[in-house]
């Protein structure tokens, strides 16, 4: 019984933690701020339609691998990060550098690679 419990609970933990990475992803950026979903998060710095810098963090796992990212706007400008070989229970960070205004309802996405397989895709739109 005390194990039907225990993965009861542990269901209930891991559906409230992807209704929180699915909310966090969707929402717009009228300001700096972190969205995430899975093991990958984009961290923007600039506010308003302008991107000067967007920070891409990929959480490892508890072996090594190599890590890189993908970023890129729905208006066509995208820029790979580094590929780094990282070690266990790191978090691989890099930047991307678009140092432009986008129009409003653009789209930014990062998509994180660790080991050649996507481990997350968070995407925001860019708003006033």
């Amino acid at each position: 019984m005390r194990a039907v419990l225990n993965k009861i609970v542990s269901g209930i933990g891991a559906a409230a933690a992807a209704l929180g990475c699915v909310l966090a992803a969707g929402a717009p950026a009228a300001a700096d701020g972190k969205w995430c979903n899975n093991a990958v998060c984009i961290e923007t710095y600039d506010s308003g339609t302008y991107l000067g810098r967007v920070e891409v963090s990929v959480i490892n796992t508890n072996q090594p691998h190599r890590i890189s990212a993908r970023v890129w706007t729905t208006d066509g400008w995208s820029a790979n990060t580094k590929v780094e070989d990282v070690d266990a229970f790191r978090t691989y960070r890099d930047q991307a550098y678009p140092q432009r205004h986008f129009a409003a309802g653009t789209r930014l996405c990062a998509e994180g690679f660790r080991g050649g397989e996507s481990v997350g895709l968070p995407c925001v739109t860019i708003t006033n």
